[in-house]
């Protein structure tokens, strides 16, 4: 909504300013400008602004706006005589976006011909009703010659700004493809590293077995009287455990630095938008809420100037309360993210509206094991979900909390933005 609200103000300024840059080619009071060829642009690129509604503000901002300057700059005239002067460019701007609407002009973006056709149609149409209202205050007849210098000024201008769009929104499906070969790049990366690691995984859980059948057979050896192991052969066997042990050590110490090698390294994909991971997480639940057959509302607050954030960090944590807030929640309800700047420190607030933790449970849901929850087999969950929570936010230096009552749950989060920010 906020940046609904700042891409409004953009077009009202930039239209009303670009109308300045104009020439008269009938020598009376219409006006030929770059304004309108920015507003086509505008309606073209801007998604989220409703079509009509920009119109008219626009329109009624472009009136207001020369209204004033006349007021400045031409203080003798009076101003029913510049209302009249001017007034008709708010017909334009309204009729011109009514028209726009009408057309489906959106929905025919990758037929850049065609846009290009109607924008003349369109601007033909909008300026033959504008200066047909102003030559209806003064008796002026509009001539064969008006109409060929409006069509043909269409042409050129809806032309220009259709080429126009059309290479920007080139350059902008590059950056993207561009941008999606690095990403791509980067997934393949920690594939191939995560791939190196399992190799290193089945080689300490082969050994795990080994300990285990060694371990068995040690301890069927030991209670049975007739084959009682000597002191030296139970030592060997002793000996060799140690070592298997000592091997799934050194395995797991490779996998552990390799997995920790790949997440601490620091890249551009390491590090994304406070509004790019909150839009991430609410899309991801989105999905998970449908495929439980729930009805949940989703919304994201973010207050304040943010820097780029780690990703793993903030997801790794996040998803953690808003999956539990999924699961909170037995058919419909809401769940609210919002994720607000305090001086130094970055809060994340998880909201639902689920039934609440019980009073006896509230103590022990920081601790590792313990669940409430379990699936239609009966198995429980793992229960290390909200401690892995607690432990990352304490190693991060930050303190999590929460409160539950019935119809409502809260868990924050706070975290000291240096220690998850870039360079932090």
């Amino acid at each position: 909504m906020k940046e609904n609200r700042f891409i409004l103000v953009w077009m009202l300024l930039t239209v009303a300013l670009a109308g300045e840059l104009k020439f008269y080619p009938f020598g009376d009071s219409f006006r030929i400008s770059l304004g309108t060829a920015i507003f086509f642009f505008f309606l073209l690129w801007v998604r989220e602004v409703p079509v009509i509604l920009s119109g008219f503000i626009v329109g009624l901002f472009v009136l207001i706006f020369r209204l004033v300057l006349d007021l400045f700059f031409s203080p003798t005239v009076p101003f029913s005589q510049s209302f009249i002067t001017h007034a008709p460019a708010f017909i334009y701007y309204f009729t011109f976006s009514i028209l726009f609407q009408l057309t489906g002009m959106k929905k025919l973006i990758r037929k850049p011909a065609l846009v290009g056709l109607l924008g003349v149609v369109i601007e033909t149409l909008t300026g033959l009703t504008e200066i047909a209202v102003r030559y209806s205050f003064s008796g002026k007849p509009i001539t064969f010659f008006i109409i060929d210098y409006f069509l043909m000024v269409a042409v050129i201008r809806s032309f220009f700004v259709v080429g126009f769009f059309n290479i920007v929104q080139l350059r902008q499906a590059k950056l993207e493809k561009e941008g999606e070969r690095k990403r791509n790049e980067h997934v393949l990366f920690l594939i191939s590293n995560l791939y190196e690691e399992t190799v290193h995984l089945k080689k300490s859980i082969q050994n795990a077995e080994e300990i285990t059948k060694d371990c068995y057979q040690l301890y069927k050896s030991m209670n049975d009287q007739e084959d009682q192991l000597s002191k030296e052969e139970l030592t060997q066997s002793l000996l060799q455990v140690a070592g298997q042990v000592h091997e799934i050590k050194k395995d797991n110490q490779r996998i552990y630095a390799g997995l920790a090698k790949m997440i601490s390294d620091e890249s551009k994909t390491d590090y994304m938008s406070v509004e790019e991971i909150g839009e991430l997480v609410i899309s991801t639940h989105q999905r998970l809420a449908k495929l439980l057959g729930k009805e949940i509302q989703f919304s994201l607050q973010i207050k304040g100037n943010h820097p780029f954030y780690h990703v793993y960090h903030m997801l790794s944590l996040i998803n953690n309360l808003v999956v539990n807030a999924v699961e909170a929640i037995k058919h419909q309800g809401m769940i609210k993210l919002e994720i607000k700047k305090v001086r130094q420190w970055v809060e994340m607030i998880v909201t639902n509206d689920g039934p609440g933790i019980a009073t006896k449970h509230q103590e022990m849901i920081f601790k590792a094991g313990f669940t409430t929850k379990y699936d239609r087999s009966g198995k429980p969950s793992t229960g290390i979900g909200l401690s892995y929570v607690q432990e990352m936010t304490w190693k991060l230096e930050g303190d999590v909390s929460f409160t539950s009552q019935e119809g409502e749950t809260l868990f924050r989060i706070r975290l000291p933005i240096k220690k998850i920010s870039r360079g932090g």
